[in-house]
Parts: C-alpha cells; sequence; structure tokens
C-alpha cells in the first residue's frame, strides 16, 4: 500500500484496490460525482455502479459518519471520507473512497480500505499540490514570456512593471544571451543558469524554439570579476550537449537587437568545438541610416502608424505593429510567438502589406519593411549624421544629395555611412559572394537557388551552413540575417552602379 502510494499515486492505489475487492475501487465527490476510478476486469463493472455510490456517498455526508456501506443483490458498495481530520471530525468537501465488491464482502476488507483512507488523502493531497505547483510554474513561464514580448515589440515601461512583480528586476544595460539544450532538458539547463549567475538573469523559455532558453542578464554579467569564468562559458562547460550565444551590451530598450545578435552567434557556435560565441562586433543597419533614414522610415510606416481599425475587434496600429516584428523575426514560427491561429496570421499581414503598398512575398520589401521598424525604434541622435551635418562631407555626397532627392529606400542606401556598413557586412565573402547572391536573388528560398547554382539542395544547404560561419551570422533559421545581407548586396550594386 505505502509503496505505491510513493511509486503510482492514486491510480495505481485504486487499480490495487479493485484487484483486492475483486470489484470496482474509485473516489467520488461528495454530490457523487467520480473523480478517479479503477476496475479489476471490464466485466466486473457493476451494472449501475455509478448510481450506487452516488446514494452512498449522498447518505455518507448527510448523516456526516467515518463509514457507510449499501448492499444490493449481488454486491456491496463500501464508503469512507477521506477529509476526517480528527475522530469524528470531516471535512463535508472531500472526497470519498468507494469500493463496490460482490456479496459476501471478503474477510477484513473492511478493515483494509479503514488503513487504506490516510495514505490515499496523503497521496491525493500530494498531487493536488503538484497541480497547483506546475499551473503556478505555467503561469510565472507565461507571464516571462510575456515580458519578453513586450521587450521585443519596445513597450519598456510595461516590461518593467510586470518583470518586478515576478523578480528578479529587468537589468539595463543588458546582454541578450540563446541556450540551445537537448529535447526536454530545458527546466535542468535553466536551473544550471540560475546557479551560475546567481539568479541576476531573466531566464524565459522560448515560445517559438521547444530547445531554447533566452536569458536577459547584467551586461556586466557575462565579463565578471578576473578569474571568474563567464556566464556562457560556465553553463557550455556544465551542460555537455548545449551551445550558447551571447549578444554585445545593448540597452533595455535594444532587446530585440541583442536577441537577433545572440541567435546569429548560435549558429556560429554550433560549429566551434567550446560550443559558445560571442557576437562580433558590427553596427545596426539602423544606426548607419542617418536623419534622412528616419524620415524615410516614418513615411512608410506612417500608415500603418495611423491605421484606425474599422471594428473593435480589428487589430490597431500597435498590433499590427507587433505581428510585423513578430513575422519578420521568426517567419511562420510568429502564430506561436504570438498566439495566434495562422489564418489570423495570414489575415494581418495582408492588410499591412495593403496599408504599406508592399508585397511581403519579396525579400526586397520584407527587408525594406524590417529595417523601417528597427530605425523607428532607435533613437535619431545614436544614428550617424549626414556627411553634409558633420562639417567635413566625404567625396560622393553630391551624388548621395541627388540620389536623396529622388526619395526611396534607394536614397538611403548609397549614404556613405551604409555603404561603409554593406562593406563591413560582406567583407568575409568578397570575391566568393556567388552562393550569397544566388540565394538571396531567390528570395531566401534553398530550391531555387540550389537550382540555379547547378547542385543538389544538400550541396546548397552546407554551403550556406558554411557561410553561417564566415559571416558569424543565422542564414538558414530565423531570425535570419537575409535582410541585412540584401541591404549590404544592393547599396553596393547601387554604389557600383554609381
Amino acid at each position: 500500500m505505502h509503496r505505491l502510494t510513493r511509486t503510482g499515486g492514486t491510480a495505481e492505489l485504486l487499480r490495487w484496490l479493485a484487484g483486492r475487492a475483486e470489484g470496482w475501487a474509485g473516489l467520488v465527490g461528495p454530490d457523487g460525482t467520480v473523480l478517479h476510478a479503477a476496475a479489476r476486469t471490464a466485466g466486473a463493472m457493476v451494472p449501475d455502479v455509478a448510481g450506487l455510490v452516488a446514494e452512498g456517498a449522498s447518505a455518507l455526508t448527510e448523516r456526516g459518519v467515518q463509514a457507510y456501506s449499501v448492499d444490493t443483490g449481488a454486491y456491496t458498495a463500501l464508503l469512507f471520507p477521506l477529509g476526517v481530520s480528527s475522530p469524528g471530525v470531516g471535512d463535508p468537501g472531500a472526497p470519498v473512497l468507494a469500493v463496490v465488491t460482490p456479496r459476501p464482502v471478503a474477510a477484513g476488507l473492511a478493515t483494509l480500505l479503514a488503513d487504506v483512507v490516510l495514505p490515499l488523502s496523503l497521496c491525493l493531497q500530494a498531487e493536488t499540490l503538484e497541480r497547483k505547483r506546475r499551473r503556478v510554474d505555467l503561469a510565472e513561464s507565461r507571464g516571462r514570456e510575456a515580458v519578453l514580448h513586450l521587450l521585443m515589440t519596445g513597450q519598456l515601461s510595461i516590461a518593467q512593471q510586470v518583470a518586478g512583480a515576478l523578480r528578479p528586476r529587468l537589468p539595463d544595460p543588458v546582454r541578450v544571451c540563446v541556450v540551445e539544450c537537448s529535447g526536454g532538458g530545458r527546466d535542468e539547463v535553466a536551473r544550471v543558469c540560475a546557479d551560475a549567475d546567481g539568479g541576476r538573469s531573466w531566464i524565459v523559455r522560448c515560445p517559438v524554439y521547444a530547445r531554447h532558453l533566452i536569458l536577459v542578464m547584467p551586461a556586466e554579467a557575462a565579463a565578471p570579476e578576473p578569474g571568474a569564468v563567464p556566464l556562457d562559458e560556465a553553463v557550455a562547460a556544465r551542460v555537455g550537449d548545449c551551445v550558447v550565444g551571447v549578444s554585445e551590451p545593448v540597452p533595455l530598450a535594444d532587446a530585440a537587437t541583442g536577441y537577433r545578435q545572440a541567435f546569429h552567434a548560435l549558429a556560429v557556435a554550433r560549429e566551434l568545438p567550446t560550443r559558445h560565441a560571442r557576437f562580433g562586433v558590427s553596427p545596426d543597419s539602423a544606426l548607419v541610416v542617418g536623419p534622412a533614414g528616419h524620415r524615410w522610415a516614418d513615411e512608410l510606416l506612417n500608415p500603418l502608424l495611423t491605421h484606425v481599425p474599422r471594428r473593435a475587434q480589428d487589430p490597431g496600429s500597435q498590433e499590427l505593429l507587433a505581428t510585423a516584428a513578430s513575422w519578420l523575426a521568426f517567419s511562420s514560427h510568429a502564430t506561436e510567438h504570438l498566439k495566434v491561429h495562422r489564418n489570423t496570421l495570414a489575415a494581418r499581414l495582408r492588410l499591412i502589406g495593403e496599408l504599406l503598398g508592399l508585397d511581403l512575398h519579396r525579400l526586397a520589401d520584407q527587408a525594406a519593411l524590417d529595417l523601417a521598424l528597427r530605425v523607428r525604434s532607435t533613437p535619431a541622435p545614436a544614428c550617424t549624421p549626414d556627411p553634409a551635418q558633420s562639417g567635413s562631407p566625404a567625396s560622393g555626397t553630391s551624388a548621395f544629395a541627388a540620389s536623396e532627392a529622388a526619395g526611396g529606400l534607394d536614397a538611403i542606401l548609397v549614404r556613405p555611412a551604409v555603404r561603409d556598413w554593406a562593406d563591413q557586412q560582406l567583407a568575409p565573402v568578397l570575391g566568393a559572394e556567388e552562393t550569397l547572391r544566388t540565394w538571396v536573388r531567390c528570395e531566401g528560398r534553398i530550391g531555387p537557388a540550389a537550382a540555379e547554382l547547378g547542385i543538389s539542395v544538400p550541396g546548397t544547404r552546407k554551403r550556406l551552413t558554411r557561410l553561417e560561419t564566415v559571416l558569424q551570422r543565422s542564414l538558414l533559421r530565423p531570425p535570419s540575417a537575409r535582410y541585412d545581407l540584401w541591404l549590404a548586396l544592393r547599396s553596393r550594386d547601387l554604389t557600383a552602379a554609381a
């Protein structure tokens, strides 16, 4: 009896009782509702067991006794309340143990049932507490996921308020860390991460990738006092099959950029024996577009920012902005991130495309929208100023002025600062960029790229995997660097054509 209580729980204990009684055993509520039940065999079921135990449970509750029996022609129902805390005192809302056995009742069965009440009560209480603990854990996990979603969509003040209630408080500045675990190992790795940094990091189970943990940690946590091991190295060393990517220090308000950087670093770490990598120093494209880039982004996004839904239940501008950002980052996985149906996502994307006049099936329009959203979330003073405003015009300023007058994204991509950024992005593959250009020209799809290159799909995938290591960016899994690479290639082509 006690072994089953420890190892099998209520269900196993009831099955054992049904076997000993050669009939039916179960737990029923005071109103006769069957909560758990087990029968020795299918043929051992009493014709009207539910009515029989309901009658007995009702009589037991009304009389307030510690045991009750109901006899029929062929069976006897024995009932014992589980909520007896002291002699003569019971909990009227507690479940009742009911056993239906053939007549005559086996000798000692009533004593056995009286003895099983205490371990069965404790077992039931433990299971109830475990269910409550899981609900609390789920609620906390969803709360942390909500904070991450608020950070990714730029709603910093609300994220800080919610995080302040859940603890720890969100640090600022931060490094974002993405840990890729083996299947089913996230909970254990989360405990390792919390132990490694003393509970200072905000740890979230990624809502999109089932094997990923996301850590928003203090910027100094990845560079501790001399002699201490950085968090990413400590986790990679203590968990033998995990891979870790870490971002640069970023302001808390720019956590979305930090996540993209950490994800790119993760793609590099998969190919390293140490299984951890830091994001290489590289400016974000939103930082080099200058004030003209901010004006372009505001103009492009204005129909979306000013959108007023026709009906109260339709998505507003903020919801559409969050949808666009999530889809650009996670592609079809945005349904898991946003917790919406794929048809809902498709309808929102159609509306966004109509409002902005973009074809979101084209990589060029996706890259433009992604850049505009990132520019909008970047403070204007942080951007590289226009050469004309700096007092030392660079070469090509007149060409840039003519291009800017024409308007559009191309006017931004010929800025000297953007050209320098593009050169830095493509420097590792210059002279050997055929595969990359073909893949980008084929809208980031491997099949058409393989056909154009004249090689197999697995061969193309291997080439792109090698490019991930060379570029230190994720290409094959979203968030992908394909938007930045399209912008960089476009900038170089415009400069070459000038």
